[in-house]
């Protein structure tokens, strides 16, 4: 299951179930072999309305982040094997299935509400979902980090292909 202690999947749950979007919480405990290659888990298989269904890892971010003197409002950054996995995960799950990129920000003060999109209120923090096509995502994606083997894409490029998570639903 996703885990239960990150406030960010929490959040993410509660909005699915707020919206009455049919989904699955994916068990993340152990890492499943696919092909005989470990791959890493999504959070959730999410059912669309309007899209492809969703195979969804969500990367819980600040908004904004670096603290009040070096701020970032769209941190976006993810490692090569949630995209690896997540590209291998729609093989696998078939052509019905899309992967999705699901930034989950935590809104750390009611000053920023006005550059977001549906802000969301769970266990008194708001948040505010965007997602990204994972196939997109490595289209445009930058090295961010070789060491920790991260990603991200430039402010510009993010601000292009992010939408709110309701338009994938």
């Amino acid at each position: 299951m996703a885990i239960r202690s990150n406030h960010y999947d929490a959040a993410f749950e509660e909005f699915l179930r707020d919206r009455r979007t049919a989904h699955v919480v994916v068990d993340e405990q152990r890492r499943p072999l696919v092909n005989e290659a470990s791959l890493k888990s999504m959070d959730f298989i999410v059912y669309s309305q309007r899209n492809a269904n969703l195979l969804v890892d969500v990367k819980g971010r600040r908004f904004p982040s670096g603290g009040e003197k070096n701020l970032h409002k769209w941190e976006n950054w993810a490692t090569a094997d949630d995209l690896q996995s997540l590209q291998k995960w729609q093989t696998v799950f078939g052509a019905d299935f899309r992967g999705l990129l699901v930034f989950a920000y935590h809104i750390l003060h009611k000053r920023w509400l006005a550059e977001v999109d549906s802000p969301f209120t769970f266990r008194n923090r708001l948040y505010a979902f965007y997602g990204v096509w994972a196939d997109d995502y490595l289209r445009a994606m930058r090295n961010r980090s070789a060491s920790w083997q991260t990603v991200t894409l430039p402010s510009a490029e993010f601000r292009r292909l992010r939408k709110p998570i309701a338009e994938f639903l």
